[in-house]
């Protein structure tokens, strides 16, 4: 069983068609095809057969995908792994939600990396849905973020720091003198991070109960852009309480009154289970949960300028 050939099965599984894991792969089907039927005469199984509904995987053929995204994703780490052991480096590659990669994340990262010498973080934002599947074929080796819902035996999830998200607008707003309805409340023009346009988490999660109709929303391309235009009286923006402390002070944002406005979320640390997991993943996994790290989360770092070390990389995309 060698590497190509998995890659040529992982390719199939994933797009459904052989012809299209060809084009993928940049090889002809009969290259993919013949991967495949070593395989199969490898491991004694169909693994999966043609049907008018398109390819129909035998129980083998299934848990033959599971393992070749593992390997390859295990070889793939190998190599960056020997690769950077040459130079005295390591790589923690850090999955986030984007409200926590905006919100929580810096001030966890610079002070988990300060600790370090020969540290490298790299953060990317993803949908909470695709935790397992970048933890399972090992494209990220950690993952941030409310719960992701189905997670794979071999995994752990860990609750990592309870918030609050709140309803708020700019001080003119009409909705600061009263306390809207249901009706009223979807009305409104909302103004949303990237956060609003996943399934899972906290705000979504208000939005749903409130009902908030999709051409009501105005989705920015972050949190903070989305509260600076509400303190312009252009709607109503969701936000973690921690993070506006200093607006709801100084008057800049007012908070919008009505029990559906708040609402309440976890995030969790997520891992392949510790005896899979490389050491500097572990050793985050016991960090985060120290006063330390929920200070630094929630205030930022605090680490002095002799302490700190850029050696965060930070790569955002949908």
């Amino acid at each position: 069983m060698t590497p190509t050939q998995l890659r040529a099965f992982a390719a199939v599984v994933r797009l459904g068609s052989v012809k299209k894991a060809a084009a993928e792969l940049g090889v002809s089907e009969a290259a993919v095809s013949l991967h495949v039927g070593q395989l199969r005469k490898e491991l004694g199984d169909r693994l999966f057969t043609r049907t008018a509904a398109g390819l129909a995987f035998t129980p083998g053929g299934l848990r033959l995908a599971s393992r070749a995204a593992e390997m390859l994703g295990l070889q793939d780490r190998t190599i960056l792994e020997v690769s950077q052991a040459g130079g005295g480096r390591r790589l923690l590659r850090v999955a986030a939600s984007s409200l926590f990669a905006e919100h929580a994340a810096p001030g966890l990262i610079e002070l988990f990396a300060s600790r370090a010498d020969d540290l490298d973080v790299e953060l990317s934002e993803h949908s909470p849905r695709s935790f397992n599947t970048l933890l399972m074929t090992r494209a990220v080796d950690v993952a941030i973020g409310p719960h992701p819902g189905v997670l794979d035996e071999s995994l752990i999830c860990k609750p990592l720091l309870n918030y609050q998200v709140i309803a708020v607008t700019g001080a003119d707003h009409p909705l600061t003198k009263v306390q809207p309805g249901p009706s009223q409340l979807r009305e409104q023009t909302w103004l949303l991070g990237p956060s609003a346009a996943a399934d899972v988490g906290a705000i979504p999660s208000m939005l749903r109960r409130i009902g908030v109709p999709e051409e009501h929303m105005q989705i920015y391309q972050s949190h903070a852009a989305a509260l600076e235009e509400a303190k312009r009286g252009k709607g109503v923006a969701l936000a973690l309480s921690f993070a506006i402390t200093a607006d709801l002070a100084n008057g800049s944002l007012v908070r919008v009154a009505g029990p559906s406005l708040q609402v309440d979320g976890v995030w969790n640390i997520v891992a392949a289970s510790e005896r899979g997991t490389p050491s500097v993943v572990a050793e985050l996994t016991r960090f985060v949960t120290t006063p330390r790290a929920t200070q630094a989360m929630l205030r930022g770092s605090g680490v002095t300028v002799g302490r700190f070390r850029p050696s965060i990389h930070v790569t955002l995309w949908s």
